[in-house]
């Protein structure tokens, strides 16, 4: 009896070594890291496993995929990081700043090698950029400029540049008046600049007393209902008495025609917008548009990617340009943009393939 009770024991000590010594072997058992790994050292393991043979990963966080644009700029961008040997992964967060920041720290967990961000809020998104550098991950902003952030590197148009020319437009068809601002979006920092671009041609008109601003008021999300809303406003302030209207970008220029279009005043008030949207287009070669800025989304996706994959493997990418933003001299890549009417529009948008010459005269007979 005694003989075989000893026999007992030992074979329940051995299965207990064998139970401890399988779970230290295993981690917690699921395929993650350690409780006491940091997400950087995580992130670091991950990278350093990577084999010389495997593609790069960019993560690409956009604003939304709600609007023409942003549907040509995610296209465009995979197709130029899978030219160069890339991977993307997209999440897009329909103007929803929580969602966009949970969508990047998803990414970042899944181990990108680069993060690319098209922030809907410039200041929320510098939350992303912190958490992203935790983990060992570099973050270009697209586009739109990442506010109070140790952000790596911006590429966009001269925004500025971009107001300028909407104003520019508009003045020489009324250079005298009563005009209207419709802005984009105020958590938008690239809206700010057209605005500031805007109203550098503006201002000097205002103090001569040649114009006036009787109406000016963002755009909530750079939402067309909200810039019709807007616009409404504005023709009731006014009793319809409005000489031009200066629109940030295409989406709120139909808003601002539709409610003219309204009051019978379509086509009789110059507007101006951007970003050569196909309706945007189709208005001006129709006439109830004054202009676009177009800003070859091509060159820009295509110059992002190239910038994003040397970002990943640590190469200088040349950044010429600085742009503040309120914490650092981020470096910057800024492109041309071009003011398109219906002068220039088979020479520009038409020409580069960006719409089909049909698609544009579709309506014109």
């Amino acid at each position: 009896m005694g003989k075989r009770m000893t026999r007992g024991r030992v074979a329940a000590i051995a299965l207990a070594l064998i139970l401890v010594l399988s779970a230290c072997s295993s981690g917690n058992g699921n395929g993650e890291e350690g409780a006491g790994t940091t997400a950087k050292e995580a992130t670091a393991k991950g990278n350093n496993a990577k084999s010389g043979d495997e593609a790069l990963v960019i993560g690409f966080s956009l604003d939304t995929l709600q609007e023409e644009r942003w549907q040509r700029d995610r296209d465009l961008f995979i197709a130029a990081a899978e030219a160069l040997g890339a991977k993307v992964e997209v999440q897009a967060a329909n103007s929803d700043d929580a969602k966009q920041i949970s969508q990047a720290e998803n990414l970042i967990s899944q181990g990108v090698d680069v993060l690319v961000v098209v922030p809907h809020n410039a200041e929320a998104t510098a939350a992303i950029v912190e958490k992203a550098h935790a983990a060992g991950i570099k973050v270009l902003a697209y586009d739109r400029l990442i506010k109070n952030s140790d952000l790596d590197l911006y590429i966009s148009f001269d925004n500025e540049k971009v107001g300028e020319m909407q104003a520019e437009a508009i003045v020489k068809l009324a250079p005298k008046g009563k005009f209207v601002y419709i802005g984009g979006s105020e958590t938008d920092n690239n809206a700010h600049l057209f605005k500031k671009g805007a109203f550098t041609i503006l201002q000097p008109l205002i103090d001569s007393g040649d114009i006036q601003v009787v109406f000016d008021q963002w755009t909530k999300d750079w939402n067309p209902a909200n810039a019709l809303a807007n616009m409404e406003n504005a023709l009731t302030a006014n009793d319809n008495q409005v000489d031009a209207v200066v629109a940030a970008n295409d989406g709120t220029a139909g808003g601002v025609i539709q409610a003219l279009a309204a009051q019978g005043l379509s086509g009789k008030i110059p507007v101006s917008g951007q970003d050569a949207e196909l309706a945007a287009a189709q208005r001006i070669v129709e006439g109830t548009q004054t202009m676009t800025v177009y800003k070859p989304i091509k060159d820009l996706a295509e110059k992002a990617a190239e910038l994003a994959v040397k970002l990943a493997k640590g190469e200088d990418v040349g950044a010429d340009q600085s742009v503040h933003n309120g914490k650092i001299d981020v470096p910057s890549v800024l492109l041309e943009p071009v003011a398109v009417d219906k002068s220039n529009i088979d020479a520009t948008v038409i020409a580069d393939g960006f719409h089909a010459k049909e698609d544009v005269y579709k309506n014109v007979k």
